[in-house]
């Protein structure tokens, strides 16, 4: 008969401590233990509140990777921790972890958060079909499987906040509506049964919309379910330049000269993308322009060296780019 060895490993776990009615400061305690192989980090939540401090507080529920319940951050990386293997937090930290909320400053108590900006933001896309129908339907409402395709998963959002609190822009902006609100509005967007009209006049809007994502794709490392939050945040500026609703802004010129930059050389030119995209503020620039020269990261217009593939790279824009700048 065959045995199955369980290994286990020594870890210190710095947990993050704060209880809004009584803390003026949030603390860390720390608590040491064996971890077996088996173990995901749900396990080490649930033994710090059975074995060590009762008063120890988080969100959990369906353990199934389902419900996004018990997203937090471990040594700042967001993970469902119903999900997260405690071996595989080992390989990648080592053996010194720190848990904390899913965002410190909404912290209630210890782990868990407020999440009402997360539902705000969501209320804001108007998520969900908004369309006149028949109230006495005579037939389904049929959508094919390619109709159902244009979706791109984004449907299968669970809504656990875990993109939206990775996310730099939320952290230091109230405005911004976030990676999950946008997700949502692609959803409803792309779904051929809407008839919302506002929905991408919201998204466009500078300081809360799509265009102050700073494409860092810690939104799309964070999801659980994999649905890659960046890309749709991609597909609805695309929608906003198919629409006619995009505006002349840095941010859409900047999508605009990237385009522009590559069909012309092949490559990136980043001086003369600043300069299309912020001629009237780019003086601001020029001292890190100047650095960036010196370390060659950026050439004169002259020193551009054009792809030995331009042609090849031209026709792939030119059948890849479908929205009229």
């Amino acid at each position: 008969m065959s045995t199955t060895t369980i290994n286990t490993q020594k870890v210190n776990f710095n947990v993050f401590r704060f209880n809004a009615d009584e803390d003026y400061l949030p603390y860390y305690e720390n608590y040491s233990m064996d971890v077996t192989s088996e173990e995901v980090v749900l396990d080490i939540l649930n033994r710090i509140k059975w074995d060590h401090d009762g008063s120890f507080s988080y969100r959990r529920s369906c353990r199934h990777g389902i419900c996004g319940t018990c997203a937090i951050k471990v040594n700042g990386r967001v993970t469902l921790a119903c999900k997260e293997s405690m071996t595989d937090m080992i390989e990648v930290f080592g053996n010194e972890l720190t848990i904390e909320p899913l965002s410190k400053k909404r912290a209630i108590k210890d782990l868990i958060i407020d999440k009402a900006d997360f539902w705000e933001k969501h209320e804001q896309v108007t998520p969900y079909l908004d369309t006149e129908i028949d109230e006495t339907p005579t037939a389904e409402n049929i959508v094919t499987p390619a109709q159902a395709e244009t979706l791109d998963e984004a449907d299968l959002c669970i809504q656990c906040g875990a993109c939206h609190y990775a996310c730099p822009v939320v952290e230091i902006s109230d405005e911004f509506m976030g990676p999950a609100a946008f997700a949502a509005a692609y959803r409803f967007e792309a779904d051929i049964r809407d008839g919302n009209e506002s929905r991408l006049t919201d998204v466009n809007k500078m300081g809360s919309g799509v265009w102050d994502c700073v494409k860092c794709f810690e939104c799309a490392d964070a999801c659980p379910k994999e649905i890659n939050p960046i890309e749709k945040i991609g597909k609805l500026h695309n929608m906003l330049f198919q629409s006619g609703k995009a505006e002349s802004n840095i941010a859409t010129r900047h999508a605009v000269g990237f385009e522009r930059s590559i069909k012309r050389n092949g490559v990136l030119d980043e001086g003369s993308l600043v300069l299309y995209s912020e001629l009237a503020g780019i003086v601001k620039h020029v001292p890190v322009a100047l650095k960036m020269f010196s370390k060659g990261k950026i050439v004169p217009p002259w020193g551009i060296i054009k792809s030995d593939n331009l042609d090849e790279i031209q026709k792939l824009v030119k059948s890849s780019s479908t929205a009229k700048f």
